[in-house]
């Protein structure tokens, strides 16, 4: 049986944190193959720094398309909206049956996981492996239920680098070199689409 990680994100734009992620985790036991989930934007909230969804789901392709264990998937676009990871791993899983899917998430919502639709089915269903974020209190993950769950593994050896969209937005609507943040294809698409000035 194949097994796939599902990275969920907005990824605008995916930059080399998330790609040093996906990668580390692309080659630990848990996974064969790491999915990009493109998420679509949430028609109820206008967001004006969000790219459309086809741009960067393309932004993802030009930054994975060297590495055969890296994939993009666009299976949220023709979901209804808003989208619930819960329905999302429920129509891949019918949809690719030999498959077993786990779910990538950033310590950082732990604790709010509880809130999300169905938690208690995709806790039965699926493994959730967490990569460290920055800034988390050591206090809070020591008493996190949901961490001590079996189902759950915290992959304390991934490395984080503490960048984030927000910023590479910012740095390019001021006129600043993101070089070294995206890869070189995806500072290119960006650069020739003039995307966030």
């Amino acid at each position: 049986m194949k097994k796939v990680g599902l990275f969920f994100g907005s990824f605008n734009p995916i930059h080399v944190g998330h790609l040093v992620i996906a990668n580390h985790i692309a080659q630990s036991e848990f996974v064969d193959e790491v999915w990009f989930v493109v998420s679509p934007q949430n028609p109820f909230k206008e967001k004006k720094s969000l790219l459309a969804d086809i741009h960067r789901l393309a932004l993802v392709n030009e930054a994975i398309f060297e590495n055969p264990k890296l994939k993009s998937s666009n299976i949220e676009f023709s979901m209804p909206k808003p989208s619930y990871t819960s329905d999302t791993l429920a129509y891949l899983m019918d949809k690719y049956p030999g498959t077993e899917f786990s779910l990538i998430m950033g310590e950082d919502n732990i604790k709010s996981f509880h809130k999300w639709k169905n938690y208690e089915v995709i806790l039965k269903n699926h493994q959730i492996l967490v990569f460290p974020r920055v800034g988390v209190d050591d206090e809070l993950k020591a008493k996190s239920e949901i961490l001590n769950h079996k189902q759950v593994h915290l992959l304390e050896d991934t490395p984080v680098m503490d960048i984030s969209a927000s910023f590479i937005r910012k740095q390019i609507k001021a006129g600043k070199s993101v070089a070294y943040l995206l890869t070189d294809k995806v500072e290119k698409y960006v650069e020739e689409m003039g995307f966030y000035k």
